[in-house]
């Protein structure tokens, strides 16, 4: 990689791969340089004594590394440590400048020093390099953090069922438990992912937390099909999901030219069949939000007909349905009523 001689020369190699990691990593020179002094004072405070003081002076322009035994300039009769301490007399003979508590450095020439350096110098590369490559990684992750990626499937887990995929930044675990009940993948496989939580690994990259059973995953699927809810036309008001199951999805328009429902839906269904091709089979309905709660609550019923929404007080109402639309109105399991009641905000009473 690169050689330091008897004399502190280094090789020019070594100084061109840290301008190449600053340009391609955006890792500082400086820094690189000063973590690189440390571990090289570390690497050779090893080889002349564990409680030797060492500074390593790197110097670019000149591309040469100089190392320094520092000690500490105490009484002639308070010398305990010779390879740290220096007694005041001897300073004073090396230099009438030396004071008492100062420090006097002797530079040491080593042959030793040139394998160090280059072990403790290409350490110090590599770490840093998968540093950066971490930090990069996490950046970009929480640039994208409550957004939809398409990712490639790389590897599938036949035992926990857990799918490995390339997301273009890195590769992420989508575990079993963040996929959609009873969809399967095959390797190759392009998918789309909610990324819902970043976390900074301390050596194996970013956490990155990908789902496919959160709700805002359908509330982003929406936002990428309908134009008019990326420019602010349509509003997404709340959604309520159960994943695998069914999602409600209340929406509202800001002009009043433009159905927020419809919209959602699309020409003869492609909107709302895009959306619903990436969620397995999962239902879909798309609820016209009203800031009438007893209205709100009877669209959000859909697909039961509603005869009748009374309200107790703020947060409970008494709904009326027909015979033959209860156990519509309830769902089966009562997934129906449940998830009105998350979307809405609502205790609900269903009665025939």
């Amino acid at each position: 990689m690169y050689h330091g001689g008897y004399n502190g020369k280094m090789n020019a190699e070594f100084f061109n791969a840290l301008d190449l990691l600053e340009k391609e990593n955006g890792i500082s020179k400086e820094y690189m340089i000063s973590q690189i002094e440390l571990a090289l004072a570390n690497a050779c405070r090893k080889e002349v004594g564990a409680s030797t003081i060492i500074r390593v002076q790197l110097d670019p322009n000149k591309k040469d590394m100089r190392v320094f035994q520092q000690r500490k300039v105490v009484p002639d009769d308070e010398v305990y440590d010779e390879k740290c301490e220096i007694g005041y007399t001897a300073a004073k003979a090396l230099s009438r400048r030396h004071k008492m508590g100062g420090v006097v450095e002797t530079e040491l020439k080593t042959k030793d020093f040139r394998r160090l350096s280059a072990q403790a110098g290409k350490q110090m590369i590599v770490q840093a390099i998968r540093t950066a490559e971490r930090e990069r990684q996490t950046k970009e992750y929480e640039n994208k953090k409550e957004e939809i990626i398409t990712a490639i499937v790389d590897k599938v887990d036949t035992v926990n069922g857990n799918a490995i995929l390339d997301t273009g930044t890195g590769y992420a675990t989508l575990i079993r438990e963040e996929q959609i009940p009873g969809e399967s993948f095959e390797v190759g496989d392009r998918i789309k992912v909610f990324i819902s939580e970043v976390k900074s690994g301390e050596t194996r990259g970013p956490i990155v937390t990908l789902s496919r059973v959160h709700p805002n995953f359908v509330k982003r699927l929406f936002e990428l099909e309908v134009p008019e809810i990326m420019d602010g036309t349509i509003l997404i008001k709340g959604v309520a999901r159960e994943a695998g199951m069914r999602t409600k999805i209340a929406v509202e328009s800001r002009d009043e030219n433009v159905d927020a429902v419809g919209s959602c839906i699309g020409k003869n269904g492609m909107r709302i069949s895009a959306i619903l091709s990436e969620l397995s089979g999962e239902k879909v309905d798309v609820i016209k939000y009203s800031d009438d709660l007893a209205e709100y609550v009877a669209e959000a019923l859909s697909p039961a007909k509603v005869l009748d929404v009374y309200l107790e007080d703020e947060r409970t109402c008494r709904v009326t349905v027909s015979p033959d639309q209860l156990s519509l109105a309830i769902g089966k399991e009562g997934r129906n009523a449940k998830l009105v009641a998350r979307l809405t905000g609502c205790k609900i009473d269903i009665k025939a």
